[in-house]
């Protein structure tokens, strides 16, 4: 027997799926869900690697920094032993040097020298000269060059004049000396000054001898 139809009830859908009692929620992937919604953003490492970077450098720096000061330490210390050897090695010298000064004065050369008027020649222009009076004598075996230009002279003010030529008439010959000959006769520098010592030079090259003017 039909039964007659409720007027207040509702016609089925006809997509309408009956609820099952056991159905779970399926879950949703990621990014997905309301639209519109970003994916969460990825994890970023480049900062760990950055901080790791500047720790390395900075190591690094310190490293270098240290062995730059032990470097300037240490060239500080041989700076000072390379002061202490070379003032040890001056005053090593000092004796050689006055043993050769005395070997010189011991030489076939004997030398001396004093103050002397100037005597005017007819090469001399108008300018000031100052002579001194030298006489070398051949106290060795062999023959001694005497020559003006192997003179010169050194002022109390240490500088040193070289000879003019022919301007003094009574300037020095050119000559050779035998054993046992000697020669007189004036070296002029040009200017005024006081003259404190004569060098003779054998022959430009050889051994310099020295001789205060006195």
């Amino acid at each position: 027997m039909t039964q007659p139809d409720d007027p207040n009830q509702q016609p089925p859908h006809a997509n309408q799926q009956p609820p099952h009692a056991n159905q779970q929620p399926y879950p949703q992937p990621p990014g997905y869900g309301f639209p519109g919604t970003p994916p969460p953003p990825p994890r970023r490492k480049g900062r760990f690697l950055k901080v790791a970077g500047l720790g390395c450098a900075g190591a690094l720096g310190l490293v270098v920094l240290i062995a730059a000061l032990s470097a300037s330490g240490g060239g500080s210390d041989d700076g000072g032993n390379t002061a202490a050897d070379s003032s040890a090695g001056t005053e090593e010298k000092g004796p050689d040097t006055k043993k050769k000064a005395s070997e010189q004065a011991d030489g076939p050369v004997k030398l001396t020298a004093e103050p002397a008027e100037f005597s005017k020649s007819v090469l001399a222009d108008g300018s000031d000269y100052t002579s001194v009076r030298v006489t070398v004598a051949n106290d060795g075996d062999d023959e001694v060059s005497v020559n003006p230009l192997y003179f010169t002279i050194t002022d109390t003010g240490g500088t040193k004049h070289t000879v003019e030529l022919g301007v003094d008439e009574e300037q020095i010959d050119t000559v050779d000396l035998a054993p046992g000959e000697n020669i007189s006769g004036t070296v002029t520098g040009k200017g005024t000054f006081t003259p404190q010592y004569v060098t003779y030079t054998d022959g430009l090259l050889g051994d310099p001898v020295r001789v205060d003017v006195s």
